[in-house]
């Protein structure tokens, strides 16, 4: 019995049979977990709308308001909330890209009064320990019953009304910074009314 050659042309096929293979898995597996993502991501949302507006009776995800920016690459979510046909709430989802590390995505609520009821983070990649308490009561707190457009959302460093969380100034810009983006498109939505 002969041993079979190695061949360039061997190794070649089997590495594009284990590339075939290995993708066609990884696409199986993909469309196999979509469903279940985007359930779960659409359940964060449900959550958050109720985190930040009062109670409303309506379906604000239905209802959404999708704007483009300049100053995102996606669009930006509106959701109204109503009760009993009457407006209660806005909620805006903001972000910024100059994260200490990268992206932080909150959902600001704003009352009809256009003060910030309540603020939600969605997504952050901060470092743990230091900007990973944007979500600290004691940092949430600074922002809820203001209204942006007499309070400098910005840390005090910047001359804003904000104390900085310790050790992530920079977190804590881009977290004002997506709450002031916010705060921009509610304004364009909501021009009427002081």
């Amino acid at each position: 019995m002969s041993k079979k050659e190695s061949t360039f042309f061997n190794m070649t096929m089997a590495l594009f049979v284990i590339t075939i293979v290995a993708g066609a898995s990884l696409g199986f597996i993909n469309d196999i977990t979509e469903g279940p993502k985007a359930k779960a991501k659409l359940e964060r949302k449900i959550n958050a709308l109720k985190q930040v507006l009062p109670e409303f009776n309506n379906n604000p995800v239905e209802e959404v308001l999708m704007l483009k920016s300049d100053k995102t690459k996606d669009s930006i979510e509106v959701y109204m909330g109503t009760f009993d046909d009457q407006p209660i709430g806005t909620a805006v989802i903001g972000s910024s890209e100059k994260g200490y590390s990268g992206l932080v995505k909150i959902m600001v609520g704003f009352n009809p009064d256009k003060s910030i009821k309540n603020i939600v983070v969605l997504e952050q990649k901060e470092t743990p320990g230091l900007g990973t308490k944007m979500k600290d009561e004691k940092f949430m707190r600074q922002f809820r019953g203001k209204k942006p457009s007499k309070f400098n959302l910005k840390p005090t460093k910047d001359g804003g009304d904000i104390d900085a969380l310790t050790g992530a100034t920079i977190s804590t810009r881009a977290f004002g910074e997506a709450a002031q983006m916010a705060y921009d498109v509610f304004i364009k939505t909501n021009p009427s009314k002081n």
